[in-house]
């Protein structure tokens, strides 16, 4: 009798065990969805088209935040450990939440999502100390890459619902294909020789590669790089003397730096106009079209596409 006690005893602390293996099928919510965090609203966007309604996602950094310089917060590490995934660009965009996200590895799975993108296709500026350029979320079919690696990781950790990830990627995908070919042929509509995008910071670097625009920007890679009077003067020159149109502001950088641009290529006998807001490290408030990434691009691309031709038309009607 005390064999067969000892024998359910045994088998019931080793159910038990198997039940709370975090190696298995993961524990789940209340509502029984994934917990995930991620970092910047673009990879947010991508877990919640491919989760669907298995995933109650967390992104950290909303509208207008910038993740170069963006710190962990108490409220940020308690729901990083609560997670059972993170999902972040990579790439040091998240410079300051490096560490952070490297502790994190050893207890909770911790992705990268352009760690699959083939690095001869990456950016490396050589003022970026080595570096890849991170923002390559303007490159549309390189971000598909990213949606790639999520749908990936969500069916290794919850292998019951691969099928329905899968379904959802392969859905979000063909959305994504139709922006890229939307965004080649609003930047075909721009000539050529005016398709010259300056903005705050050097974060389009990937769109002007993708859809033929040459970029300037005042500040670097990183805002963490800050501009000198050297630097304004520099790139007012190069405004004034290509007569370009527009200069464009960034709804995660201050705008001061810019309107400095603008008043030092005034000085120098051009007038050019701040052609409007762009995303670039941050999308738009929840709930607007500019809230998702597919808003988010298909907005910057009228915005840099009227204001660039609009300038261009009034130039021309002018000088004729």
């Amino acid at each position: 009798m005390q064999k067969v006690y000892i024998s359910l005893c045994l088998m019931v602390s080793i159910f038990v065990f198997i039940a709370c293996d975090p190696k298995g099928q993961p524990d789940t919510s209340a509502e029984g969805k994934l917990r995930v965090i991620t970092t910047i609203g673009m990879v947010t966007d991508i877990v919640k088209n491919v989760g669907g309604e298995r995933v109650e996602v967390t992104g950290l950094m909303g509208p207008g935040v910038d993740p170069h310089l963006y710190k962990a917060s108490a409220g940020d590490v308690q729901r990083l450990t609560s997670a059972q995934l993170i999902f972040y660009n990579g790439l040091h965009l998240e410079a300051k939440m490096g560490d952070i996200l490297a502790k994190m590895s050893g207890d909770t799975k911790t992705v990268a999502v352009t760690d699959v993108v083939d690095r001869s296709l990456l950016l490396r500026p050589p003022e970026f100390e080595g570096q890849y350029d991170p923002h390559l979320w303007f490159d549309v079919p390189l971000w598909m890459e990213a949606v790639g690696r999520v749908r990936d990781t969500l069916s290794e950790v919850d292998s019951d619902n691969t099928l329905m990830y899968y379904t959802n990627a392969e859905r979000y995908l063909a959305r994504l294909a139709e922006l890229h070919e939307y965004v080649k042929a609003q930047a075909e509509r721009v000539p050529s020789e005016q398709r010259v995008l300056v903005t705050a910071h050097d974060a389009f670097n990937y769109f002007g590669k993708a859809y033929g625009f040459e970029v300037r920007g005042l500040q670097g890679i990183s805002t963490a790089t800050e501009a000198g009077i050297a630097d304004v003067q520099e790139l007012a020159t190069f405004i004034a003397e290509r007569r370009i149109p527009a200069i464009f502001v960034e709804s995660s950088v201050s705008t001061r730096s810019l309107e400095a641009v603008k008043a030092a290529v005034k000085s120098k006998g051009f007038d050019v106009e701040i052609g409007g807001e762009l995303f670039s490290d941050a999308m738009g408030n929840e709930g607007t079209p500019e809230g998702t990434y597919i808003g988010m691009v298909r907005h910057n691309i009228d915005t840099i596409v009227t204001a660039l031709i609009g300038r261009t038309s009034a130039s021309s009607m002018v000088e004729n």
